[in-house]
């Protein structure tokens, strides 16, 4: 006789093992109607599952994030039903549920084109619309073998032969369609009511580059067509905010085959990247930091001591001189300690904070480069606290200032904070992991601040504190970190003199602002649209001549802004004042001066905002300082 206990506390008695769905009638047919699945002491199962012991148990619905998940898992096994059905040669392989959607990888003959898109999209309506029973079995490892070797199904034979002899399968099965899975999945197909096929990549199998190469067919799921309709409003909107179109139209990089993975920086974009590099050293400097520079090719016996070969070894590039192996540089730590270890340091010279536009490179897979967000070679705004155990908490506690000034400059109020812990493989006693996850908790605890655990997402030397930026669409970037390191100095011998004498090994904390700038860069340019805050902008403003008689002034201004230290440019082509101003304002130059007779005569210009705003004429000294606000505001709004 199970007794339930629901989250309110409240509880439900049953004379004999009851299912989830059944609980949930006995709350009410509504529930029973909107119930997805459940969490039965805290194991997710199917509206099915029975339930023989006094257990606790959560409801899902569509409401839940768990409810969501379900639902778009639930989804992908519906298009890999309209697929077969559709294309019965097309063996299905995996299909998992990804951010705000889901996918499948699929084996046949020739690619899928936009319109077997659409025709897979209305086979999966009209299966919803058949309300399919989805109903869970298990089968022995040789049974689902046997079976999927009978209905040709080679892919998924290969993933159940490296399953556990021992250990019983479980399928899902919904008229038709018969797949390996551990779900839960919905009660009934009829359940998927909002989604939508996105596109088709390719994709390896088992994510191997030596493995044939698979088609992967994107989707998305939410629990109503409203949601559904934000979303793709949503999509729409970052397709216009595309960092690489965006680049292009403003002229401020591009990437080549030539050069995989690597940023070509024109004039307008490296002046961006200059404008946060002078920016980020000055908040550094001000924080006692000291800028170092390290080489980038160092000796591969380097990496093998610090534990980066075992670890990262078949993402770094490697080069051969002089008989010796070589890593070029894919972190920085390392060097830094090396910096550190040039001449014994006391306990009075803690903490020594060294920071580094490092340059570094690893090799990520070609199918994963995008523009500037993932690329082979980058920069961190790199640097290494090294300090004693009791001054952790102080130092994470002044970087917490730090970074959450720094983002709220470049316009991102709202920082999303996670503190990640051990993994399982990693270097260090469980007593310094300890130590070093308190230290952490405890600065954040100390700042009175919210932030989320992510059980063994750590570093394998440390754990870390994340910062991610919510941009205006929404989405979330991961950019910042502070991670506590007591197994690096030591590794590569770091030692301080302390206060009775004696030999200590430093504290090591690694830490970042920005992340690396060529991703930070992407996302700045799709956050704004390309429409930069004035001090970020690489063009500040632009002096246009109406005709050539006002060209000397034109210049006068020009030179006179620039001498203030603003980033200015002239425009004396002979071409209509209308069409200067709309080439500029599409280039999304924050500030137009316009210059005809009057503004001549009486010394100013007239000053036209991106907006389209008609500010009126004003003095230069006048425009000077509307101009310098604008920019000592940074990025804020307030």
């Amino acid at each position: 006789m199970p007794t339930i206990t629901l989250p309110d506390g409240s509880q439900k008695q049953f004379d004999s093992p009851v299912s989830l769905h059944q609980v949930a009638e006995s709350i009410g047919p509504g529930l029973a109607k909107a119930a997805l699945a459940g969490r039965v002491d805290d194991v997710l199962v199917d509206t099915s599952h029975t339930i023989e012991n006094d257990s606790d148990l959560s409801i899902i619905t569509a409401k839940d994030d768990d409810g969501v998940e379900v639902l778009r898992h639930s989804c992908a096994h519906l298009m890999a039903q309209a697929v077969q059905q559709l294309f019965p040669t097309a063996q299905v392989t995996i299909g998992p549920t990804v951010e705000d959607g889901f996918y499948y990888d699929f084996a046949y003959e020739r690619p899928f084109t936009p319109e077997d898109l659409e025709s897979i999209e209305k086979r999966m309506t009209d299966l919803s619309r058949e309300n399919l029973t989805v109903e869970r079995s298990l089968m022995s490892r040789d049974e689902a073998i046997e079976l999927f070797k009978q209905k040709g199904e080679d892919y998924k034979v290969q993933i159940i032969e490296d399953i556990p002899n021992e250990q019983d399968l479980s399928f899902y099965q919904q008229g038709d369609f018969v797949d390996l899975c551990r779900g839960p999945h919905i009660p009934n197909t009829g359940k998927l009511q909002a989604f939508k096929l996105t596109k088709v990549a390719g994709a390896y199998w088992r994510g191997d580059s030596r493995n044939e190469m698979l088609q992967r067919i994107y989707g998305t799921a939410w629990p109503d067509k409203k949601s559904l309709k934000q979303y793709i409003n949503r999509l729409a909107e970052a397709e216009k905010r595309d960092h690489r179109k965006l680049g292009k139209k403003f002229d401020l990089f591009h990437t080549q085959e030539e050069s995989p993975g690597m940023v070509f920086w024109h004039p307008k974009g490296w002046a961006i990247w200059q404008i946060i590099e002078q920016y980020i050293r000055g908040v550094q400097q001000a924080n006692g930091y000291l800028e170092i520079k390290t080489p980038q090719v160092v000796d591969m016996s380097l990496w093998e001591k610090s534990g980066h070969a075992d670890k990262f070894g078949d993402d770094m590039f490697s080069v051969h001189a002089d008989n010796r192996v070589f890593a070029i540089k894919p972190m920085n730590c390392p060097c830094h300690v090396q910096v550190f270890n040039q001449g014994l340091k006391s306990y009075r010279d803690l903490p020594i904070r060294l920071a580094e536009f490092g340059s570094c490179h690893r090799d990520e897979p070609s199918g994963t480069l995008q523009g500037t967000m993932r690329v082979r070679a980058f920069v961190q705004d790199d640097a290494h606290i090294f300090c004693s155990e009791e001054k952790i908490q102080e130092e994470v506690i002044n970087f917490i200032d730090i970074i959450t000034d720094v983002y709220h400059d470049f316009g991102f109020d709202e920082i999303i904070i996670k503190l990640s812990t051990r993994p399982e493989n990693r270097v260090g006693a469980d007593e310094d992991w300890d130590r070093a996850e308190k230290a952490l908790e405890d600065a954040m605890n100390a700042k009175e601040l919210d932030f989320d655990i992510l059980p063994g997402e750590g570093a394998f030397y440390g754990p870390k504190i994340e910062f991610s930026l919510k941009d205006c669409l929404g989405r979330v970037w991961q950019c910042g970190t502070i991670q506590v390191d007591f197994s690096m100095p030591g590794r590569l011998d770091a030692q301080y003199v302390a206060e009775d004498g004696t030999r200590q090994t430093p504290v090591m904390l690694h830490r970042a602002m920005l992340g690396s700038f060529e991703r930070f860069i992407g996302i700045l340019i799709e956050n704004y649209a390309g429409e930069l805050p004035p001090w970020l902008a690489p063009v500040q403003a632009v002096v246009l001549n109406i005709t050539d008689s006002q060209s000397d002034y034109t210049n006068e201004v020009g030179n006179s802004l620039i001498k203030k230290g603003f980033r200015v440019e002239t425009d004396l082509r002979n071409e209509k004042i209308g069409f200067k101003i709309r080439e500029h304002t599409i280039q999304k130059v924050p500030y137009l001066l316009v210059v005809g007779d009057r503004e001549v005569e009486n010394g100013q210009v007239a000053v036209r905002a991106r907006n389209g705003d008609d500010l009126g004429s004003m003095s230069i000294d006048d425009f000077s300082a509307l101009l310098q606000t604008e920019v000592e505001k940074k990025g804020r709004t307030a």
